[in-house]
């Protein structure tokens, strides 16, 4: 399945982004359940300082800059999304219509579950 980074910024006022989290403990089940509706498997949302990344898995024809917002045909979803907005801004240097930015993947790397010395060090002694 499809992986999809995304970043935005919260805005930088200690108080604002403490709410923002506390929000984040407890996500609305109608956003959950929306999220879910339009195809997201998962979703992670990490913090440093202001900056916000997110990851998420969805179905193989799911189109991030088409799909995302529609889970906001349902009302409670739509008064989350307004709420969160309270909170965000975009990243400097984003595209005009873009509220979190896409992010280029650049570097991707999968391992066996379990790496012999012969996998790790395939020219080392005894490898042959």
């Amino acid at each position: 399945m499809p992986l999809f980074a995304q970043a935005l910024d919260l805005i930088d006022d200690p108080a604002l982004i403490a709410e923002y989290e506390s929000h984040h403990q407890a996500v609305w089940p109608e956003v959950c359940t929306g999220l879910r509706g339009i195809g997201i498997r998962w979703l992670r949302i990490w913090r440093h300082q202001t900056r916000l990344f997110m990851v998420f898995e969805a179905g193989p024809t799911f189109d991030p800059k088409a799909d995302f917002q529609t889970y906001t045909a349902d009302p409670r979803c739509a008064a989350w999304d307004t709420l969160m907005r309270r909170y965000q801004r975009p990243l400097p240097g984003a595209p005009s219509t873009a509220w979190w930015t896409p992010m280029k993947l650049v570097c991707a790397l999968e391992f066996p579950d379990r790496i012999t010395s012969a996998d790790a060090y395939p020219h080392s002694p005894g490898a042959e």
